[in-house]
């Protein structure tokens, strides 16, 4: 019987760790971009930028540095000293997240060095998750600094995109490693077949996941605040606005909003037809636990999808309300999917040659 060491529980143990912190750290960046908060900060200071503005002339030299962005003279010129302060907090402590995310990976690094709990084949994986995490930090910072300049009052949605798609990579990676320390080799199952479902349904699920930070990006939930039809038609119109099929694919709002619809309702036509298979599936207990979750997730999902583009009716500026916990539900039950799917990829294994 294969036994997992000390070492590899605890190495494990601080991956897991990082994997919930980093699931915070999106679903903080889901509030940040819901509150109109992401361009507050207009200087990325990696050490000094911790601490926030701790007296009233400090707040009137940030509030001053943001009355220079398009995102003040365009759509919030109205805003005071105060109204700064509460989307200020949200980015700060975005950006605050961030660098505890950074130190627990670093502390924790030494520490396992010291104590020597490494092992050879854990370094080539943790200098690769170093390196995912500092990117992540630079194209967190590029995002920004796209809606700093000219006329934009948010930050470009493709960049928003990049952003949320490679924080998904780095949760996944973290994650797939941890599990490599934790799952027994008698916890895994053979199938080639389900297996290759499994790797299209992430793929799928990926497209799908990049089409709904574009949605965010856009703001394209109440382009078509209706169900079942957008707006009354089952294919809307302005579908093509531009000549480009790639400029429709990632800016016509519109191609955006149905695309999103279009493949929520292929991943549960898929997932569904996938879980059937499971069901007829041998496997241990691990496996027979797992098979029941995506059917179940990719339901709530669905309900949660229907129900933000339905509550998207009703966005009131500035106030946090239904189409903004919809919104948050539904991005953080996306990523337990990816979690669950990216689970039963490690678990189902493909067969030996």
């Amino acid at each position: 019987m294969h036994k997992i060491d000390r070492s590899s529980k605890l190495v494990a143990t601080w991956l897991l760790i990082g994997v919930g912190m980093t699931v915070i750290q999106i679903a903080l960046g889901g509030i940040t971009r819901l509150t109109g908060s992401g361009l507050s900060i207009t200087q990325w200071d990696v050490v000094t930028g911790a601490l926030p503005p701790l007296n009233e002339q400090q707040w009137v030299l940030e509030f001053n540095k943001y009355r220079q962005t398009p995102q003040f003279q365009y759509l919030n010129f109205e805003f005071t000293v105060s109204d700064f302060k509460f989307i200020f907090f949200w980015e700060w402590f975005h950006r605050l997240w961030a660098r505890t995310i950074g130190l627990v990976f670093a502390a924790g690094f030494i520490y396992f060095l010291i104590k020597r709990h490494f092992k050879k084949e854990m370094v080539q994986p943790l200098l690769f998750l170093f390196a995912l995490g500092a990117l992540q930090g630079v194209i967190g910072w590029v995002m920004v600094a796209s809606g700093l300049t000219g006329d934009a009052v948010y930050v470009k949605p493709t960049r928003l995109a990049l952003h949320f798609i490679f924080a998904l990579g780095l949760l996944s990676y973290t994650y797939w490693f941890a599990l490599s320390l934790l799952v027994k080799p008698q916890q895994m199952i053979i199938n080639s077949s389900i297996r290759k479902w499994n790797l299209v349904l992430i793929a799928l699920l990926i497209l799908q996941l990049l089409y709904g930070a574009l949605m965010a990006g856009h703001k394209a939930a109440n382009i078509a605040a209706t169900w079942p039809t957008i707006n009354g038609a089952w294919i809307p119109e302005h579908l093509f606005n531009y000549n480009s099929f790639l400029i429709n694919a990632i800016d016509n709002k519109i191609w955006v909003h149905f695309v999103h619809r279009g493949l929520a309702y292929l991943l549960l036509v898929m997932i569904s037809l996938w879980s059937l298979k499971l069901y007829k599936t041998k496997g241990g207990v691990l496996f027979n636990y797992l098979r029941t979750m995506p059917i179940a997730i990719i339901l709530i999902q669905v309900l949660l999808g229907i129900l933000t583009v339905l509550s998207s009716a009703h966005i009131i500026a500035g106030t946090w309300g239904m189409f903004e916990w919809m919104a948050e539900l539904h991005q953080l039950v996306g990523m337990l999917l990816l979690l669950v799917l990216v689970t039963m990829l490690f678990v189902i294994r493909p067969q030996h040659r």
